[in-house]
């Protein structure tokens, strides 16, 4: 019987679930597919990162003793789609089963269950063992709740994995959660630390040239490319991080810098989404810093609730509520995006920055993902598949599985209420409060309603007034809706133009 072990592009692991008991005579196929990369069009850095990383692996395996099949961008033959790559490796290799670990992302799902049907052969799909909590896992944690609260799951994965437990049960140091000590307002003189830069493999430079001719009408800077691409880089990043960078990473997680894209932010995630580290292995190590007294409890576990317990918790969202949950806009937001999204001009310093960041890092902390690009679009009204596309496309570490929860549920509350308590609706004084973006600003962001004021401010308002009906019931906001009813009707009115002046010059380019 010839086999075919097809691996996802984020499957880059040697002990994912469809390379177990493999044969030698088994094929292990790989495929860079431009429907892949274009079906919103990646940052180039992300489509270098993915192909270098996927070639690596490949090369790893052949090295080993595996038969290995790769379809570059460029081959002749390559017909562009994986359904139809899969398609053609079955017919010329002629393969009567296929090995493959569960796809991350529901439009994966029904490619297989359209291959199922159309190949006729057996597609053996095995659970993706490399997440500490299975769909049907959480999909029992979820029955029969009528909410669905990150930290009740987030405490369940810690006492199943005995992640900082103490022997009777306990959460070490007597708390679950350390969050309100890891909101630290950023220092005159906050700076990122050096991160590491990885020489540069022939791997690399002709992915990296690949990349350049076929996607430079892509939104993002190419150059200069810092990321990990082999499994060995990526643990030296890990070892990085925990041994030099941990100690810092709880006090400033919230706070933004202008000019820092990284301040002390792990950059893990795109490694570990597509395989190339492991969840329980991040994990670990960072309790072993911490049992070794080399970084806070406070870092550490605000640290591995990000892996442990949210990673965790949006994958088990996406997968409970989809396909329906991708169709959900509980506000009806369809205001179109912005071309400052894109790069073009704003004189909001805050978007201009978070934008920059991404453009030339295909990365943006978790903040400013949240509480400046995600917030401006909540209090916005913007188009909500457009906003989604726009996080799936810019960032290296986001496939839908992630994004999508995060991005419909937590920035945008479209999901009215699956993911997040209530709508993380701003105004200018968080952003003011958590960065130092706001001092060198055109806009003041403690005006309202005056030619300068901050578009924040009043758009806030406008959001809270224009969802009344739906929010007003929201257990967490009823003194923000008795404040805006201590407004005089003058002072409603003012807000009101202004937020559509606001939104009218954000329609023209002019915000």
């Amino acid at each position: 019987m010839k086999k075919l072990r097809f691996i996802f592009c984020d499957q880059l692991s040697d002990s994912i679930s469809s390379l177990k008991n493999i044969n030698k005579d088994d094929t292990i196929f790989l495929c860079e597919a431009m429907d892949e990369v274009t079906y919103v069009k990646h940052h180039p850095k992300k489509i270098a990162f993915i192909f270098a990383s996927m070639r690596h692996f490949a090369e790893e395996l052949e090295s080993k003793g595996f038969n290995i099949r790769y379809v570059k961008l460029t081959d002749p033959f390559n017909t562009g789609t994986l359904e139809s790559e899969i398609t053609r490796a079955v017919q010329e290799l002629k393969i009567d089963h296929i090995i493959i670990t569960e796809p991350s992302e529901y439009r994966l799902k029904i490619l297989l269950e359209s291959l199922q049907k159309s190949l006729g052969i057996a597609i053996d799909i095995l659970k993706d063992e490399r997440f500490f909590c299975s769909p049907t896992e959480f999909k029992f944690w979820a029955n029969g709740k009528k909410q669905f609260r990150m930290e009740y799951f987030y405490r369940e994965m810690r006492k199943k994995y005995k992640i900082l437990m103490e022997s009777d049960g306990s959460p070490v140091g007597g708390q679950w959660n350390y969050d309100k000590e890891n909101r630290k307002s950023p220092t005159k003189n906050l700076k990122s630390p050096k991160r590491i830069s990885h020489k540069k493999s022939d791997i690399l430079i002709d992915v990296l040239k690949l990349v350049e001719e076929n996607f430079s009408d892509h939104f993002g800077n190419l150059q200069p490319f810092h990321f990990a691409v082999t499994r060995k880089q990526a643990l030296i990043e890990l070892d990085d991080f925990v041994n030099r960078i941990l100690p810092y990473f709880g006090d400033y997680q919230d706070a933004m810098m202008k000019g820092e894209t990284y301040l002390y932010h792990s950059l893990l995630s795109s490694y570990i989404n597509i395989g190339l580290l492991l969840p329980m292995e991040v994990c670990k190590l960072a309790e072993e810093a911490f049992k070794k007294n080399k970084a806070p409890l406070s870092a550490t576990e605000g640290f591995i609730r990000q892996v442990l317990g949210w990673r965790e918790y949006i994958r088990g969202i996406y997968w409970l509520k989809m396909p329906d949950y991708g169709e959900l806009n509980y506000f009806e937001a369809n205001t179109p995006l912005p071309d400052f999204y894109w790069g073009a001009k704003t004189k909001m310093t805050c978007i201009s920055e978070a934008v920059s960041h991404t453009k030339e890092h295909a990365y943006s902390h978790h903040i400013q993902r949240l509480m400046v690009t995600g917030n401006f679009a909540l209090i916005s009204g913007l188009n909500v598949k457009q906003v989604q596309e726009w996080y799936l496309a810019v960032y290296s570490d986001a496939f839908e599985w992630v994004e999508m929860p995060n991005t419909l549920g937590m920035a945008l509350f479209g999901d009215g209420g699956i993911v997040g308590s209530k709508p993380y609706a701003a105004s200018a004084n968080y952003i003011n409060k958590m960065s130092n973006f706001c001092d060198t600003c055109h806009y003041d962001p403690k005006e309202m309603t005056s030619e300068n004021a901050c578009p924040f401010n009043a758009l806030y308002w406008d959001f809270i007034t224009r969802n009344r009906n739906k929010l007003e019931v929201n257990q967490r906001l009823p003194f923000v809706y008795s404040t805006w009813d201590k407004f005089s009707s003058e002072k409603q009115k003012a807000i009101k133009n202004k937020a559509a002046i606001s939104l009218l010059r954000m329609k023209n380019g002019e915000l």
